[in-house]
């Protein structure tokens, strides 16, 4: 895609929405986020050059980050847009701090092609976007469609997605917490409705196949199945699973308060005798 420079027209008066994903600058998904939310503000995209799927909350330390201006347009017109050759987390940072005029009111990641529930939170850099945001202090959420298709239709993840950005800058979000949202793969009018949810417990049951290259050196190619550890009925997948919207508040604290006190009692007293054998090893 050609690029091109086109100026960020902010008015004081109108919110300003920053649009990221994981699924790089060209992917549908932005696209459709992009022209749902037309009209809801000023719009900005700031996205990955390449795809970033899974890269977690990683950050770019020891490269450059570089943000060219990138032609970004959806049938309602051109949108002033930067491709950035770092991580989702990365091109909130730059957004939020260097590339716009101001802090954004609202940062939206999405619309990931393919879930992010459960334990995939941790790995997704769809919901680490939103989640940089919360941690600079701007009300945010992840929007993802439950289907790997190559095809798929947004329409529907679209919507919701317009519908949850007009109920937090409506309502705001408390410090710290964002949304993350997972709409079925399901046409508009067979979507049951929404739930708010919890995480469910879950987790990934990974294989390594082991594979040799042209030199018959070993490499090592990761494959897997998701395993859903819950049978819990007020969880996103089980809501996914019965046709309805997920909408799970998370945050970034991973403190885990309730063990707090447990694990103070413990005997944390260090003998002396093991404090000098460890001088030793020195």
């Amino acid at each position: 895609m050609s690029h091109a420079v086109l100026a960020l027209d902010v008015q004081p008066d109108r919110p300003l929405i920053l649009l990221s994903n994981d699924d790089g600058v060209d992917a549908r998904g932005l696209a459709a986020l992009a022209a749902t939310l037309h009209g809801l503000g000023t719009i900005a995209v700031v996205a990955p050059v390449q795809e970033q799927s899974a890269v977690g909350h990683s950050i770019t330390i020891h490269d450059p980050i570089r943000a060219h201006p990138w032609a970004f347009e959806v049938s309602e017109g051109p949108i002033w847009a930067r491709a950035v050759t770092g991580t989702p987390a990365d091109c909130v940072k730059l957004a939020a701090q260097k590339l716009l005029p101001r802090k954004p009111d609202l940062v939206v990641s999405g619309i990931n092609h393919g879930p992010n529930t459960a334990v995939s939170v941790i790995y997704s850099g769809t919901v680490s976007a939103a989640t940089e945001a919360a941690i600079l202090g701007v009300p945010s959420f992840a929007v993802s469609h439950c289907s790997w298709e190559a095809d798929i239709d947004f329409e529907a993840a679209g919507h919701y997605a317009r519908l949850v950005a007009e109920r937090i800058l409506e309502n705001g979000l408390q410090a710290g917490v964002l949304l993350n949202v997972n709409v079925p793969d399901l046409p508009m009018e067979h979507i049951r409705g929404v739930r708010v949810t919890r995480l469910a417990r879950a987790r990934w049951e990974e294989e390594f196949e082991e594979r040799r290259d042209p030199f018959d050196k070993p490499y090592y190619w990761m494959g897997g199945k998701f395993i859903n550890l819950d049978d819990g009925r007020d969880t996103d997948l089980h809501a996914i699973d019965q046709g309805y919207v997920s909408i799970t508040p998370i945050h970034y604290d991973l403190t885990a308060y309730d063990h707090l006190s447990r694990i103070k009692d413990w005997d944390w007293r260090v003998e002396p005798a093991k404090l000098r054998s460890l001088s030793d090893l020195g």
